[in-house]
Parts: C-alpha cells; sequence; structure tokens
C-alpha cells in the first residue's frame, strides 16, 4: 500500500478531505500569505490599532496537490497571543483561528478544532508549518528568521509583503496586501 499526502480512517472516508476541512486548509494557506507578503497601499499598523493588521492575502502552493487561496483578513495581538480572521470578498467568513500560550482553536462554519499549541494546529490543518512569531515581527518591519521561509520586506513601507516557503515542501509564496 503507497501512502499519499490524504489519511483515512478505518472507514476509508478521508476526514481532512470534507467541505469543513478544505475551508481550513485554505484558510491555513492564505493566513500564511497574508502574514507572508501582499500588494496595497497603507500603514503598516491601523491608526489606534497597536498590533492589528488587516488586508487581502494569497497562497499559492506548489507541486503535487498545487493550490491557491487568496482572501481578506484581519490578524490581531502577538505571536503569544492573538487572532485571524479570513473572510470571502463578499463578507462571508470563512476561518477564524484564536490561540493563547498553550491553547489554539480554529473555526469554520462545520466545526471547531482544539490544539495545544498553535503551531501543532496550523500543521495539522495546513500541513505544514505556519511562522506565526516571524510574521508578526516582518508586519513590525524586524527581521526575524523562520525555517525554510524567506521574507522579501523591501515593499512593506507600501503595505506589501512577499514570502516564500522552499522547505519543507511544498514550495510556497504568501503575497499580502495591507490596508487601513
Amino acid at each position: 500500500m503507497t501512502h499519499t499526502a490524504s489519511h483515512t480512517n478505518q472507514t476509508g472516508a478521508r476526514p481532512w478531505n470534507g467541505p469543513g476541512w478544505q475551508y481550513a486548509r485554505w484558510l491555513f494557506w492564505a493566513v500564511c500569505a497574508l502574514w507572508l507578503a501582499g500588494c496595497a497601499q497603507a500603514p503598516l499598523k491601523p491608526a489606534g490599532e497597536e498590533n492589528t493588521w488587516s488586508g487581502r492575502l494569497s497562497l499559492q502552493v506548489e507541486g503535487q496537490n498545487a493550490q491557491s487561496f487568496a482572501a481578506l483578513f484581519e490578524l490581531w495581538g502577538s505571536e503569544r497571543q492573538g487572532g485571524l480572521a479570513l473572510t470571502s470578498p463578499l463578507g462571508t467568513r470563512i476561518a477564524q483561528v484564536e490561540w493563547n500560550e498553550g491553547y489554539a482553536q480554529l473555526t469554520t462554519a462545520q466545526e471547531t478544532r482544539r490544539s495545544d499549541s498553535l503551531d501543532a494546529l496550523l500543521q495539522e490543518v495546513a500541513g505544514a508549518p505556519i511562522p506565526v512569531a516571524a510574521l508578526f515581527r516582518w508586519f513590525q518591519g524586524q527581521p526575524a528568521s523562520a525555517p525554510g521561509w524567506r521574507a522579501d520586506l523591501s515593499a512593506l513601507e507600501q503595505g506589501r509583503l512577499v514570502a516564500q516557503r522552499d522547505e519543507p515542501a511544498p514550495q510556497a509564496t504568501l503575497r499580502i496586501a495591507l490596508t487601513r
């Protein structure tokens, strides 16, 4: 028996391929794209909101199961405590992730999923790590290392961020456009 990227349970069903988890996966990649890259014409932080960012994000994942995702987002808080909401262009909430030290929760219209850590939850849903701590620093214009990721902060003054993930496979590109 060969192994594939999707897993099956004892009944042969693929629990991570249902409509709710399909949105959750897209949400995860959108969050990556949001945090790592973009195009916009706005300051890094809205006035009066110290650690809140919003805008558009897109995530493109290469490889055998190539995918792309785009959404509006709002990110708030810090790497230790915060949240991320993804909405469709029509304003429908796709998913929301909230976390604090030792706890993370992903909520979609179909389901709520919890974990002891944000990294573990995002890894489980998206199948790849997301550099949450680095994203917050990047949005603040600070360089930060994240294993496998390269961020281009050169257009951050114009509200744009692009990040590339080379390792682990598959390769991914996150584009973010910040708005007011």
